[in-house]
């Protein structure tokens, strides 16, 4: 007979010290998913989304980078199952990305005269002062602000 595998996950140590905060997050993920979006242009239904996926990458970057809280073994693991966005996290360590809000915004093909998103300029160069990203619904995330 053959063995029966089981589906299980070994979480490494210091799971359960960040595991109610990335379920409460997973559940608003789920909420934000859920939320109906009558009355709501297209793009601005995805921007909850963006926002919890940004706060997720965020609180992963932190714990690891900033307060040394969690080990290397954790933040692979969590980067292996999806909590957290390892491209933008990649971002976030060089400079002049610290404060970048998805990677959307810096590709150019995804703008017009191949540049970078409104949100990426600085806000005492802007042309207008209520801007609003049409990607993730970022208000300014250039690093000089």
């Amino acid at each position: 007979m053959p063995k029966v595998r089981t589906n299980r996950t070994k979480y490494p140590d210091g799971w359960e010290l960040i595991a109610p905060t990335l379920r409460e997050m997973e559940a608003k993920m789920r909420e934000a998913e859920n939320d109906p979006h009558d009355g709501k242009r297209k793009c601005e239904t995805l921007w909850p989304i963006f926002k919890i996926a940004h706060q997720r990458s965020q609180y992963i970057f932190e714990l690891y980078y900033k307060r040394n809280e969690i080990s290397k073994e954790l933040y692979e693991f969590c980067l292996d199952q999806g909590y957290g966005d390892s491209n933008l996290i990649a971002k976030w360590k060089k400079p002049g990305y610290e404060r970048l809000c998805c990677l959307r915004c810096i590709q150019p093909r995804d703008h017009n005269f191949g540049t970078t998103c409104v949100c990426r300029v600085p806000k005492h160069l802007r042309e207008e002062k209520h801007v609003e990203c049409v990607h993730c619904g970022c208000k300014g995330c250039a690093s000089g602000d």
